[in-house]
């Protein structure tokens, strides 16, 4: 068992309930082997946890326990693996079939829900002119400054008792079948105060199910006013994250505030000179395009930033989410240039790499449904690599040595291929289903049996277990072509020297003051 002070500096599992087997108390049996012991103090379980119904569990109908997938008896086990947890909250949205929107679509205008959720019409009253479908169409130059995930208007209509159909702001999925029957991510009004009551009863509640860690999926886009994006307008986000911090403050919880957004924005830093943990999402495309070009520039550029910043990050491979490359762009802001991670050219090239074996590509559309920048591409990350064993533990060593919490995606782990066949049956927008495939009992049994599984756990269990991670770490001069980091702790140290060439590498560290080697020659 490790240290109680370790736990949150560890590794981080992240998976859904069912990833491993059937169900939470399958991948919990898998965490009792012996090949994983003290190799997670952390997991970050994926919202099918909750009660859900679209969007993979990020369309929450209630916090409550989703009961065909986890007990309390399992939220015990972790407990007792001294596993701590991390949680999302969906802050800009709720699921049509949530209590809320259920009452408001029953009772209309009489609902207690009336203003719980945004009625596209109304917000725009006076800013727009009515199309022949009855819904506004605001001005330009309003329209213009908003933020779009999808392609046309961010609205569903609903059906009132009254026989009326009324738009409802709904930035992120829908799906509306033949019968017009529909599900949908209904965008809350955080000006009622009634969403802040519903905040405050499920933080209390995620406490209560041992969250320690809680991340909030997209809280950039909760505040909406107009004439501003509606994407991290300020001050308005930043008024709304210090109310929402107020209440994790209470509940003792961490919070990670989830952002994508060009690195040039500098969003990043301005959320982490705030205090917060941010996630980094750089890492991915950084790790491609460093295995991939022999050089380390530009990832030694972004290690140096969280160093020399003191940015407390969580930071991954593969996720359940894809492969972000928006993230590593420039930004023009007010006629100046801010400079990316990578230029266009070095995103462009590992987009293509990626695509070319097998990916799959998500854009950012306009009001009027035209593509206006691309925004991540989905493959495992091993797919991504060319499944290449050799450039898969590299880059996990690397991230081990990075600074913040490594977390690690289930199927990375076990060197999981793209997934062509469960994107097909997903159909339209199911392009993320590329790297989600569940694993049985078998496939474990087997992934451990593998050379590069087991040195993944290896790798995993140094950074989990080592005191020298939560020291001090030094990036080492080096040639372009090589990795060289240190992390010392008091006696205790931990060495990485890799080759971005042959993509072998050495790892001397002490444990309880005895020098070891791990040699990935």
């Amino acid at each position: 068992m490790l240290a109680n002070n370790k736990t949150l500096n560890g590794v981080m599992l992240n998976a859904y309930p069912d990833s491993i087997g059937n169900n939470l108390s399958d991948l919990i049996s898998m965490l009792k082997r012996p090949e994983f012991r003290d190799v997670f103090s952390l997991f970050y379980v994926l919202p099918t946890f909750f009660n859900s119904d679209l969007d993979r569990g990020f369309s929450i109908i209630d916090y409550n326990i989703n009961t065909e997938l986890v007990s309390k008896s399992d939220l015990e086990e972790l407990a007792r693996l001294n596993i701590q947890l991390k949680f999302d909250i969906v802050l800009n949205h709720l699921s049509v079939a949530s209590p809320q929107f259920k009452d408001l679509l029953k009772n209309g205008d009489c609902s207690k829900y009336k203003d719980f959720f945004i009625d596209w019409n109304a917000f725009w009253h006076g800013q727009g002119e009515l199309n022949d479908e009855g819904i506004i169409i605001p001005k330009t130059e309003l329209l213009d400054k908003l933020f779009m995930r999808k392609s046309g208007l961010p609205i569903l209509k609903v059906s009132f008792p009254d026989g009326t159909k009324r738009p409802y702001w709904n930035t992120f999925y829908q799906k509306v079948n033949n019968d017009n029957s529909f599900l949908g991510q209904m965008d809350v009004n955080a000006k009622s105060e009634l969403v802040w009551e519903f905040y405050e009863e499920t933080l209390a509640k995620l406490k209560g199910y041992g969250c320690k860690i809680l991340r909030l999926d997209a809280f950039a886009y909760l505040h909406k006013e107009v004439g501003e994006s509606n994407f991290f307008n300020k001050p308005g986000t930043w008024n709304y994250l210090e109310k929402i911090k107020n209440i994790a403050d209470k509940n003792s919880l961490q919070l990670l505030p989830e952002i994508h957004a060009e690195y040039g924005l500098n969003l990043h830093n301005e959320v982490a000179k705030e205090g917060y943990q941010i996630y980094d999402f750089f890492l991915p495309g950084l790790m491609i395009h460093t295995l991939e070009t022999g050089d380390n520039q530009a990832l030694m550029v972004w290690v140096n930033e969280i160093i020399n910043k003191g940015y407390k990050t969580v930071n991954m491979l593969g996720c359940h989410d894809g492969i972000p490359v928006l993230d590593l762009k420039g930004k023009e802001i007010d006629g100046v240039f801010y400079k990316g991670l990578l230029d266009d050219n070095e995103i462009e090239n590992i987009m293509n790499v990626i695509l070319e074996r097998g990916g799959r590509i998500k854009n950012l559309y306009n009001a009027e449904g035209k593509k206006i920048s691309y925004y991540q591409v989905n493959a495992t990350f091993y797919s991504a690599l060319g499944e290449n064993d050799k450039k898969l533990l590299l880059a996990r060593a690397i991230q081990m040595f990075m600074p913040g919490i490594p977390q690690v995606w289930y199927l990375d782990l076990f060197v999981g291929k793209n997934d062509y066949e469960a994107v097909n049956r997903a159909g339209d927008g199911g392009h993320k289903e590329i790297n989600r495939t569940a694993l049985s009992m078998e496939d474990i049994e087997s992934g451990l049996k593998k050379e590069v599984v087991l040195n993944q756990l290896k790798l995993l269990k140094l950074r989990n277990t080592s005191m020298a991670f939560s020291g001090s770490i030094k990036v080492n001069e080096s040639d372009s072509k090589q990795i060289d980091i240190l992390w010392e702790n008091k006696n205790e140290r931990a060495h990485l020297k890799a080759s971005l060439k042959s993509f072998q590498f050495i790892i001397d560290y002490t444990e309880q003051g005895v020098n070891k080697i791990i040699n990935f020659n």
